[in-house]
C-alpha cells in the first residue's frame, strides 16, 4: 500500500508531495499538466530503468521518496537521479541494489498504462492469466510438469552428446585401433628407457672400461707390491703397537677396515671387469628397443608415463565405443519412458488449466456484461504444441465476440482501443483478487471510452477498490466521480520556470473539478450541477 510520495527537481516538478489513502484514489487536471509525470515519479520509485532525461533544467538531481506498508510493515524508498547520469536506490536508508528494490517493490504495486493492452493482445502472455487465477491448484501440477520436464531435457541432452561423440568416435576407431596395438604391441615398462640409455653407454665403452678395471685391479690387489699388500702390511705393523694405547688401537682398527674395504673394492672391480666383455647382438637389441621407444615419444610428444596414461585411455574409450549401443539403448528407453510421464503430467496440467478456464470464462462474460458488453461472448481456445516445456505444452489464446451474431475471434482482431480497456479491467477485477498485489495503478485507463461506457469503468474501478487500494489518472469527470480521494494536478510558470503541483481535494473543490472536465473553463450552475449529480449516482 502507497502511503506518501514526495517528488524534488523531477521533470516539471519542483517540489510536491501526496498522501494516498485506502479505495480509490483519483487524480485529474488537465492536458499537459503533468498527471502521467506523476506515474513516472512512483514508477521510478517501485523499480523502474532511470533517465537523466527526468532531472529538472538547471538542477543536479532528481529525488523521489516513497513511504509504503507490506504485511505490517513500513518502507520508505528513496530514489535519486544525477545529471551526471548517478542513480541511487535506498529501501529504509539502506543502499540496495536495482534489482532488490524491484523484488521487493513488485509485491507492492502494479502499474497499467494505455499501452498494457498489449499483453492482452498476445496469445502468449494469456496462459499466464490463465495459471494465474487458480495458481495453487495449476501451480501443483505445473511444478510436477517441471520437474520431470528438468529430467526430459537432462536426458535429451545427454542422447545428443552421446550421439555426436559416437559419430565422432566412429571415425576415429580404426585409428585409436591402431595406435592402441602399436602401444600394445610396444610393451613399455616405466623407467625403461632411463636403463636402455645406460646399458648402451656401458655397451658402447666396454673395451675402454675393461682396460680400466683390469689396470685398477692389478694395481690394487695382482700385482707384487700392490696397493692392497702394502695396506695389508701397515695393518700388521700397527697391529704391535695397538696394546700400547686406546689412540693406537683405534688407529689399528680404522687401518684394518680400511683394507677389508678396499679388498672389497679390488673384488668388485675384477667382477666388472670379467662382465665387461663387448657384445655386439646386446648394443644393437638395445639400440633397436631404445629407437622404438623414442619414435612412440615423439609421434605422441609424451613420455612413457604419459604414453601408458595415454594407452589406458584408448582401452576404454574403444571399450565404450563397444558398448555404445547398449548405452544408447539405455538413455533411449529412459527417454521414451520420462516422455511418457512428461506427456501425462502435461495433460493433468492441462485438465487444470481448462477446469480453471471453464470457471475464468464465465466470470469474465458476466464481467463484461456489467461493462457494458451486453451481448460479448468469451472463450478460451486450448491447443497442443509439438514440444514439451517446463510450463506444459498447452497453446492458449482468448477468444471473444463483442456483437451478437459475430462469430468468436483472437482478441487482437476484434477489440478496439476503448473496448481493450474495459476487457484489461474485466481481467484486473478477476485477476486482482487473487495476485496479491495491494496496490494497482491506472495511467489513463479510460483511454478510447466515453459516456456510458466511462461510468461503467469508474463502477468498476469503485468495486475493484473494494480489496485494493487504487490510484487513477483520469481525464473523465464519469469516472473522477468515483473517486473516495481526489487529487488535481496544475501547472504554473514564471518568466523563467514552469512548476507543477498536486493538490487533495475537498469534497466541494472535487465538484468543481468535475465541473471543469464537464464544461472546461467556463463552470456554470448547471454544470455544477451536473457534476453533483456524478457524484451523487457513483454512490
Amino acid at each position: 500500500m502507497i502511503r506518501h510520495i514526495s517528488i524534488r527537481d523531477f521533470a516539471i516538478i519542483e517540489n510536491t508531495s501526496v498522501d494516498f489513502h485506502d479505495g480509490l484514489n483519483m487524480i485529474t487536471g488537465e492536458t499537459g499538466a503533468g498527471k502521467s509525470i506523476v506515474i513516472e515519479a512512483v514508477s521510478l520509485a517501485l523499480g523502474s530503468r532511470a533517465d537523466t532525461a527526468f532531472v529538472r533544467s538547471g538542477k543536479d538531481k532528481a529525488r523521489i521518496q516513497m513511504v509504503a506498508e507490506h504485511d505490517g510493515e513500513e518502507y520508505i524508498i528513496t530514489r535519486e537521479i544525477s545529471a551526471a547520469g548517478k542513480n541511487t536506490c535506498r529501501i529504509n536508508d539502506e543502499i540496495v541494489t536495482l534489482g532488490t528494490l524491484n523484488s521487493l517493490c513488485k509485491k507492492l504495486a502494479d502499474i497499467h498504462g494505455q499501452y498494457d493492452h498489449q499483453s492482452l493482445l498476445d496469445p502468449d502472455h494469456h496462459i499466464n492469466l490463465v495459471d494465474l487465477y487458480q495458481k495453487d491448484s495449476i501451480g501443483q501440477a505445473k511444478d510436477a510438469v517441471s520437474l520431470l520436464f528438468e529430467n526430459y531435457s537432462d536426458l535429451r541432452t545427454k542422447l545428443k552428446d552421446l550421439l555426436v561423440q559416437a559419430s565422432k568416435d566412429k571415425r576415429e576407431q580404426d585409428f585409436m585401433a591402431f595406435e592402441l596395438q602399436e602401444l600394445q604391441n610396444a610393451q613399455l615398462r616405466l623407467g625403461e628407457d632411463e636403463e636402455l640409455e645406460e646399458e648402451i653407454a656401458l655397451l658402447q665403452n666396454s673395451e675402454k672400461i675393461y682396460e680400466s678395471l683390469a689396470g685398477a685391479y692389478h694395481m690394487g690387489s695382482d700385482a707384487e707390491g700392490s696397493a692392497l699388500s702394502i695396506i695389508k702390511r701397515i695393518s700388521d705393523m700397527l697391529a704391535d703397537t695397538a696394546g700400547y694405547s686406546q689412540e693406537l688401537a683405534e688407529l689399528y682398527n680404522r687401518t684394518s677396515e680400511v683394507y677389508y674395504e678396499f679388498e672389497d673394492i679390488c673384488s668388485t672391480a675384477r667382477d666388472c671387469r670379467d662382465r665387461a666383455v663387448f657384445d655386439p647382438e646386446t648394443l644393437d637389441a638395445c639400440i633397436g628397443r631404445i629407437e622404438v621407444i623414442n619414435k612412440l615419444k615423439n609421434k605422441h610428444g609424451m613420455d612413457i608415463a604419459e604414453l601408458l596414461d595415454y594407452q589406458e585411455t584408448l582401452t576404454e574409450r574403444l571399450s565404450h565405443i563397444e558398448n555404445l549401443d547398449s548405452v544408447r539403448d539405455k538413455l533411449e528407453r529412459e527417454l521414451d519412458a520420462c516422455s511418457k510421464a512428461l506427456s501425462i503430467a502435461c495433460d493433468r496440467l492441462t485438465e487444470a488449466r481448462k477446469a480453471a478456464a471453464g470457471e475464468l470464462e464465465k466470470l469474465i462474460t458476466a464481467e463484461l456484461a456489467q461493462l457494458n458488453f451486453n451481448d460479448a461472448q468469451f472463450s478460451i481456445e486450448f491447443k497442443k504444441a509439438d514440444h514439451f516445456t517446463a510450463g506444459g505444452n498447452d497453446i492458449v489464446e482468448f477468444l471473444i465476440s463483442t456483437n451478437r451474431g459475430e462469430p468468436l475471434k483472437p482478441l487482437s482482431k476484434i477489440a478496439s482501443g476503448g473496448e481493450m480497456s474495459r476487457i484489461m479491467l474485466a481481467f484486473k477485477k478477476i485477476i486482482g483478487d487473487y495476485d496479491e498485489i495491494p496496490t494497482m495503478i491506472f495511467d489513463e485507463i479510460d483511454s478510447g471510452i466515453s459516456g456510458i461506457a466511462a461510468s461503467v469503468v469508474g463502477k468498476k474501478l469503485s468495486e475493484i477498490a473494494e480489496n485494493h487500494q487504487i490510484i487513477c489518472i483520469t481525464h473523465l469527470p464519469q469516472i473522477a466521480a468515483y473517486g473516495q480521494h481526489n487529487y488535481k494536478i496544475e501547472k504554473h510558470s514564471d518568466e523563467s520556470m514552469t512548476y507543477t503541483t498536486v493538490t487533495a481535494l475537498s469534497e466541494d473543490q472535487k465538484i468543481d473539478e468535475i465541473a471543469r472536465l464537464l464544461g472546461g473553463t467556463n463552470i456554470t450552475e448547471t454544470t455544477l450541477a451536473s457534476a453533483r449529480e456524478l457524484v451523487e449516482a457513483s454512490r
